[in-house]
């Protein structure tokens, strides 16, 4: 399984170029992709989002929250945010979701690097 960030997502369906979106591609080929729950919500965030686009993002599994899922995205912001770097809510919510099922993350976004030492995210780029 390899979960996919919305940044790297969005950019394979664009026609973007990098690493990232050459394991997206790989990720969907060969049914090995999962998306957080956060990143599903961020998707049909989008006002102008096809039906074709959301049909597709409705076929792809989901990960489960595990019990005190809630309590450890709190304990992990909380971490990061006295570490002094940025910790937004919907990047520790996807990185406690992935770190709970020992799921690498396929992101561009560099924020999530904070997630990687002390929560233990595995970070695909």
């Amino acid at each position: 399984m390899i979960a996919l960030d919305t940044s790297s997502l969005i950019a394979y369906l664009t026609g973007g170029g990098g690493n990232d979106v050459e394991r997206v591609e790989d990720a969907l080929q060969h049914h090995w992709a999962v998306l957080p729950p956060a990143v599903f919500a961020e998707l049909f965030s989008d006002p102008k989002l096809s039906r074709e686009i959301a049909a597709l993002f409705k076929e792809l599994p989901l990960l489960a929250l595990h019990a005190g899922y809630w309590e450890r995205v709190g304990l992990l912001r909380a971490q990061i945010l006295q570490m002094g770097r940025k910790a937004h809510l919907a990047d520790a919510l996807i990185a406690q979701s992935c770190i709970d099922h020992d799921v690498p993350l396929v992101t561009r976004d560099p924020d999530f690097r904070h997630f990687a030492r002390p929560g233990g995210l595995k970070l695909f780029r």
